[in-house]
């Protein structure tokens, strides 16, 4: 089966189906998996995304094995 013709099996079987909460659900799974999907960013996020992307450029990083040893040194410091 080709991708058209799934597409229209499955176009065609959603005309069918009257159920809201259904086909919420099925909006949900297709939103999901949409690859046009547009996120709103705030000047703030978009400030720490630069950041961050700056830092990794820089080289500012730390290994995460680095960070587990700081939270268990914290954590046994209380």
């Amino acid at each position: 089966m080709t991708t058209l013709q799934l597409k229209k099996i499955l176009i065609n079987q959603i005309n069918d189906i009257d159920d809201v909460a259904f086909l919420n659900e099925i909006k949900s799974i297709i939103d999901s998996k949409s690859n046009q999907q547009i996120f709103k960013l705030t000047a703030e996020q978009r400030k720490e995304i630069n950041a961050s992307k700056r830092d990794f450029r820089n080289g500012n990083l730390i290994a995460q094995s680095e960070i587990d040893k700081e939270v268990a040194k914290w954590a046994n410091e209380k």
